[in-house]
């Protein structure tokens, strides 16, 4: 059955998404060696792409002559060492606040209040990135500042997503995708986090927004859930990652 790659090219919409359909497909054909750390065959490429062998192969010539696929003896196909260079290409220059403090700016003009991005940092969680609206009351917290990963919504977050952890909290962040507290980092506030992925489906860290106790409710969590996982959501495919977790 042909799956949908992190590119997000499914053989449906390989040949429909704005662009050129033979550059969709030779996309599609290149993220197809995602799956496999052996090389795949020409009937093993054509299954994940739903594309017929003929095609493939045609692409495959073009994609041999760019290096970025090679051709073992043996007939299977593995990526080529263009596809390094990109990736070095990419590395250098990669900065995470050009991605993640546009998405967090928009977050707040959606929700107008606080909205943080956390990270793990051995059995803690930091504050990367903190983004204030303009309201006079408001919560803060200082970029930079390290907070107990067993405390808060971003750090079950991270504890449910990157660790697994047991229990019926950590079963329900899962199942739901985001993670809601109450009073527990600070008595005066709430927060809810979902979690964001890169590189496919490794754990990022946790979106979280946070809110005076006093103003939140139920109306109020149904006007955040969907606007952080909308936001977590898109930062992830941004970053490269594929979340579970549709808006």
């Amino acid at each position: 059955m042909a799956k949908e790659s992190s590119l997000g090219l499914s053989p449906a919409s390989a040949g429909k998404k704005d662009g050129v359909a033979a550059v969709n497909r030779a996309l599609q054909v290149l993220s197809a060696f995602e799956s496999s750390e052996d090389g795949l065959t020409l009937s093993t490429l054509a299954s994940e792409t739903g594309l017929y062998q003929s095609t493939i192969l045609r692409l495959l010539e073009s994609l041999m002559l760019a290096g970025f696929v090679k051709r073992l003896p043996d007939g299977r196909y593995v990526v080529g060492p263009s596809v390094l260079i990109l990736s070095e290409m990419y590395r250098r220059s990669f900065n995470m606040t050009d991605y993640v403090v546009p998405h967090l700016k928009q977050l707040v003009a959606a929700v107008d209040e606080c909205a943080s991005l956390y990270v793990r940092e051995g059995d803690q969680r930091i504050c990367l990135h903190h983004i204030q609206p303009r309201r006079s009351v408001r919560m803060h917290v200082v970029e930079g500042k390290h907070f107990d990963l067993n405390v808060g919504a971003a750090g079950h977050v991270i504890r449910a997503i990157g660790d697994g952890a047991g229990g019926e909290r950590y079963d329900t962040i899962r199942r739901l995708g985001y993670s809601v507290s109450q009073g527990e980092r600070d008595p005066e506030s709430a927060a809810v986090a979902c979690p964001v992925f890169m590189h496919g489906t490794s754990l990022m860290g946790a979106i979280s927004v946070v809110i005076p106790l006093y103003r939140f409710d139920e109306a109020n969590l149904e006007k955040l859930v969907p606007e952080i996982k909308r936001t977590a959501w898109e930062l992830s495919e941004d970053l490269g990652g594929i979340s579970p977790f549709r808006p």
